[in-house]
This record gives C-alpha cells, sequence and structure tokens, in this order.
C-alpha cells in the first residue's frame, strides 16, 4: 500500500489525469443506464397500450412518420431508432416510416400520401414546417388537417417542444415522453399562418415569419465555431460594422382580430338518415341564393415600418384555450438601438427568437400585407427555414391543426385558464 501511495505521489500529473478520466467515465457510463432505465419504463407503458383488446374487425391504425435523419446534425436517424421507433412498434400501431433524402421533399410526398390515421414529424423547426405546408397544399386539406399530428423533436431547434411538452432533464426523457404523448391521444389546437408571395404558392407555419438584422446575425453564427461560448455574441458584433444603423423599411397594411366561433363538438358517428335529410332541407329552404349578402367593407390599417427587425407570430407559444379572439402577433423592432443592445439582445433572442422587447410596436392582427420596396435583398425566416424576401400576405388560420400533448400540459393550459 505504501508503494502504490508512494507511486501515486511521484507521479501526481499522472495521477491525477486518470482520476478525472475515471471520474468523467464514471459518470458516462451512470448516465447511458439512467437512459436504458427510461427507455424500458417508456416500453412498457407502450406495452400495455399494445396489449389492449380490439374486435376482430377494427382494423389497427395507421401511424405514416416522416423522419428528417439530417436533422440534430445527422443524429436524428440514430435518436429516432433507439428511443422512438421501439415505443410505436410496442404500442399497436401500424407504423409506417418515411425517411426523407433532400430538403423539400417533404412538401412533396405529403401531397401524395395516402389515407392514414396518424401523422407524426421526427425532426425539427424545418421538418415540420414542411409537413404542415405540403399538408395543406393538398386538395384535400379540408380533411386532412383533421388527422391529428405527433412531434417528436429531434432537430436542433424544436420550438413547439414548450408548447406541448413540460421541461426534460435529458434528451432520452424528452424523446420518450413525446412519443408516449402521441399514445395517450391528448390533443390541443395550434394556429397556423398562411404566407403567401405574388407568383409562390402558400407557405405555412406554426411559429412564425422573421425579418430583420437579428436574424441575420443567427444565420452567421456558425461561421465563428471556433469562438465557442462567445460565437452567438461575435456574430451580432461582427454584423455592426456593415452599416449602423441597421433599417428595414416596408409599408405594412393589417385587420384587427377577429371573434372566435364556439368550437362545434366532433360527431364520433354518421348521423341518422333523417337527421341528414331535415339538415339538407333546412339548408336549402333558409338559404338565399337569389339575393346577394351585403359584405362589409374590411377596415385595413395602413403603417409605414422602419425597423430593425419585424417579426409576425402566432400565439401558439402562449397558447390560450379559452381565448375569445383570434389574431397574430406584428412585433415592429424600434431601430434606435445601440450597438451593445444589439449584441446583448441577440444572445436573448437565440433562447426566444420571437420576443418583442420593451419600446416595440406591437399589432394584433388577423391578416396583413408586407409590401417591400423595390430592389430589397434579404431574406425571411419562416420557422427556421431560410425564404427570399418578397411582398407577402400572411393569413392566420385559426385552430388549423390539431397537435397531440402532454396530459399534463394541457391540464396546466386549463388551470392557467380557469385561473
Amino acid at each position: 500500500m505504501a508503494k502504490v501511495l508512494g507511486a501515486l505521489r511521484t507521479h501526481w500529473k499522472k495521477s491525477t489525469f486518470g482520476a478525472c478520466l475515471l471520474g468523467w467515465g464514471g459518470h458516462w457510463l451512470y448516465g447511458k443506464h439512467c437512459d436504458n432505465l427510461l427507455r424500458r419504463a417508456a416500453c412498457q407503458e407502450a406495452q400495455a397500450f399494445g396489449n389492449q383488446l380490439i374486435p376482430a374487425t377494427t382494423p389497427l391504425k395507421k401511424a405514416t412518420v416522416f423522419l428528417n435523419p439530417a436533422a440534430c446534425k445527422g443524429k436524428a436517424g440514430n435518436l429516432f431508432e433507439k428511443n422512438a421507433a421501439p415505443i410505436l412498434h410496442l404500442s399497436g400501431l401500424d407504423v409506417t416510416v418515411v425517411k426523407t433524402d433532400y430538403e423539400g421533399q417533404a412538401k412533396k410526398l405529403l401531397e401524395l400520401m395516402e389515407n392514414t390515421d396518424l401523422i407524426i414529424i421526427a425532426g425539427g423547426d424545418g421538418t415540420v414546417q414542411e409537413v404542415i405546408t405540403g399538408l395543406l397544399r393538398r386538395a384535400d386539406e379540408a380533411a386532412f388537417s383533421k388527422i391529428p399530428i405527433g412531434f417528436i423533436p429531434l432537430g436542433k431547434t424544436c420550438s413547439l417542444s414548450h408548447t406541448l411538452y413540460p421541461e426534460s432533464t435529458s434528451q432520452v426523457q424528452h424523446i420518450t415522453n413525446a412519443t408516449l404523448a402521441i399514445l395517450k391521444g391528448e390533443t390541443v389546437p395550434l394556429d397556423v399562418l398562411q404566407i403567401k408571395g405574388e407568383k409562390e404558392r402558400p407557405v405555412f407555419a406554426v411559429s412564425g415569419l422573421r425579418w430583420g438584422s437579428y436574424r441575420d446575425a443567427e444565420v452567421k453564427i456558425s461561421k465563428y465555431w471556433y469562438l465557442g461560448p462567445l460565437k452567438t455574441k461575435a456574430a451580432h458584433f461582427f454584423s455592426t460594422f456593415k452599416e449602423w444603423p441597421q433599417r428595414r423599411q416596408a409599408a405594412l397594411m393589417y385587420l384587427g382580430p377577429t371573434e372566435r366561433p364556439p368550437e362545434e363538438p366532433e360527431e364520433k358517428c354518421r348521423p341518422p338518415f333523417y337527421v341528414r335529410l331535415y339538415r339538407r332541407i333546412r339548408s336549402y329552404c333558409f338559404c338565399s341564393k337569389g339575393v346577394p349578402r351585403e359584405v362589409a367593407p374590411e377596415d385595413w390599417e395602413k403603417l409605414k415600418v422602419s425597423a430593425i427587425e419585424l417579426s409576425i407570430a402566432t400565439r401558439n407559444r402562449q397558447l390560450d384555450l379559452t381565448r375569445t379572439q383570434d389574431f397574430m402577433d406584428i412585433c415592429i423592432e424600434a431601430e434606435c438601438v445601440s450597438k451593445g443592445q444589439f449584441v446583448y439582445r441577440g444572445s436573448q433572442k437565440m433562447h426566444d427568437p420571437l420576443m418583442c422587447p420593451e419600446g416595440s410596436q406591437c399589432i394584433q392582427a388577423s391578416r396583413c400585407i408586407l409590401q417591400l420596396p423595390k430592389g430589397t435583398e434579404g431574406s425571411f425566416g419562416i420557422d427556421n427555414e431560410e425564404y427570399e424576401a418578397m411582398p407577402v400576405e400572411v393569413k392566420l388560420l385559426p385552430r388549423k391543426l390539431r397537435f397531440f400533448c402532454d396530459p399534463r400540459m394541457r391540464e396546466q393550459l386549463l388551470q392557467a385558464a380557469v385561473q
């Protein structure tokens, strides 16, 4: 024993390095063990759903998974196979996994997709944006938009996670909780933005649109990877060398919020023949085809915009199930910002990209038209995906899609509404 202690004391540098390496290895192995326990518990819970008896004439529910293997720097495929796929297969669902090979493929596949009972998105914000765009571009989107959607967060940015699932201590727990939430069946309605250019087909978003200097600086953060934790501040700092103050000028027209109609209860089964006949006769007798209905003129508000950044966002992040009005938030950030404030706010926006800081002009609207001056360069960020900046019309589609959520989050939303 004395010889061992003497050797450790003589070679204290190697001993210190070995102790640190041994401690790190033990911590890593303990983390792997905890992850395996989480996976096992989630699979046991999923197996309880798969063991439920169903009538022999009832077909299995079909679930179509759109997986983006390139998400999370190419790790999404492995994360899905380890943490989500076993849960889905044990649940008794008829699972079909569609892997996308290139950007934009999910939009094309959604337009050709046949009937399914569930749509599951496995990826990040970009994958969500592609799937809902392909879904709502379909000719029969009125029927397909009623299909519930599950979201398994596997990407670098997953904005919907904060709305649908509680905070988790590890990535494995977050993925397994999201997958189990699909099996539990609780859903919440989410708003969608329809963004349409002059010539392009419409694009749809569940988070929002950003146009401005903060968004342009965030795109360049990866170039400063060698600065480690300072790369975010560096990207915003160096972007101030181009021109200052940085302005985005446009003309904005918008309509105010609209009243939310009462939500109609879903009919689980087809009504009897005499009920359907009565409804058809009533609609035929009371509709006045000959007399044109007077349409009230739309009260458009006009505004000249000169800002460092403009964002148009849904209320999905601050979801309120009892809201009486439907609207989106338009945030026009003042251009009189010092360089120090710009760098500081840029770091804040990495955690909440659609935040509206003090001193900004906030507008609630149900529809807006953004006119850009000729020769405007730059790009929009639509759900963290890059699109060429152009004049667009943004329309709110309230409660358009239903997403699976953790029952605990739904309960919190209902309790907050009561209070």
